[in-house]
Parts: structure tokens; C-alpha cells; sequence
């Protein structure tokens, strides 16, 4: 997994990383597979806890930032 951090953030240690599950691989026909999950974790704690967010969730957070909703 790749984790990405918002070009904004530049050098500072105030940063939120974000990567999503691998979704590319291929499975048997007929297999349950587990749906992509957006994955946040803090930048100065590469070790610790990871927030798990739904693609529809994922939505609502980037329309609130792109909305200016987190100020």
C-alpha cells in the first residue's frame, strides 16, 4: 500500500495520510470480496491508529473540505 499525503501539507509535521485498499486483484468467479475502504492514519505516527472510511463516506469528507466545511 501507498500512503499519499495532500501536496498542501508541504514539509510540516501536521499531515494526514490517505491510501485505499487494493481493489485491483482478481478473484475467483463467485468469491466474496471485501469492498474498498479508505484508509487515514497520522503522518507522525506511521505505527498508529488507522481510520477506516466507506467510498460514500469518503464523498461526504472531500466534498466538506472542498465546501470549506472544516474551516
Amino acid at each position: 500500500m501507498v500512503w499519499r499525503k495532500s501536496s498542501r501539507s508541504g514539509d510540516g509535521p501536521n499531515c494526514v495520510e490517505a491510501t485505499c485498499t487494493d481493489t485491483a486483484q482478481a478473484e475467483p468467479e463467485g468469491e466474496w470480496h471485501a469492498p474498498p475502504l479508505y484508509l487515514l492514519r497520522d503522518s507522525k505516527l506511521p505505527n498508529g491508529p488507522v481510520i477506516a472510511v466507506t467510498p460514500s463516506e469518503w464523498d461526504v469528507f472531500l466534498n466538506g473540505v472542498k465546501g470549506g466545511g472544516f474551516g
